[in-house]
């Protein structure tokens, strides 16, 4: 029994050592002063394969929304080889805005690649897309391994009513162990979650708009 106690004492101790760690690493007196990551240059489309794209009725793509604790221009991260129900966030690293606005503009830059989009303001009658982001941390799998993780939940509807909804979870592979490699990891996976939701929304009987 006291064994035991010994050993969940430690584990906790391990595991708060290695965030405050973490987290302080970016606040030593050598370190750089507070770094704002974005998401980078979206890539190139590539339509070389479809010279006369089919033309695709508009979408009203809303503003991502995200729970409480993406709001903020943290950098979450995950220590999931000690204790995988917990987070912290950089403290010298931030985003240069909440990462739901930052898929916003992603998003809706990607997607007007396939046909016109539009937002919950424009009055024209279309199809509409709502984005709730879930998850946006790097998770350290390993000291010095972890990846980007990017989850969200799409609801697409036509004339109030739900066309169709799904789940979307992508991750990357961070260069490094640190905020700059997760920056990457997590833009990578931006991009790859964008454009698993293009795919599945062009599968999706739309009808063109109306005035």
């Amino acid at each position: 029994m006291h064994n035991d106690h010994r050993n969940m004492t430690m584990t906790a101790a391990l595991a708060l050592a290695c965030m405050t760690m973490l987290a302080a690493c970016a606040s030593t007196p050598s370190a750089m002063p507070n770094v704002r990551y974005d998401l980078g240059v979206a890539p190139a489309i590539d339509q070389s394969a479809n010279s006369t794209p089919a033309i695709t009725p508009p979408v009203k793509v809303l503003a991502v929304s995200a729970p409480r604790n993406l709001e903020t221009d943290d950098f979450i991260y995950r220590l999931s080889y000690v204790d995988a129900q917990r987070t912290g966030n950089y403290s010298n690293s931030h985003w240069t805005m909440p990462p739901a606005q930052l898929l916003t503009q992603r998003l809706r830059d990607s997607l007007s690649a396939r046909g016109p989009v539009l937002t919950g303001a424009d009055p024209v009658r279309a199809a509409l897309l709502e984005v709730e982001l879930t998850r946006f941390e790097q998770v350290f799998d390993a000291p010095e391994r972890s990846h980007g993780l990017v989850a969200v939940r799409a609801t697409l509807t036509q004339q109030g009513r739900v066309v169709a909804q799904r789940s979307f979870s992508t991750e990357s592979s961070a260069p490094t162990g640190d905020a700059a490699g997760g920056a990457r990891a997590l833009a990578a996976a931006s991009d790859e979650m964008i454009s698993q939701l293009s795919a599945w929304l062009d599968k999706q009987p739309l009808t063109a708009a109306a005035q």
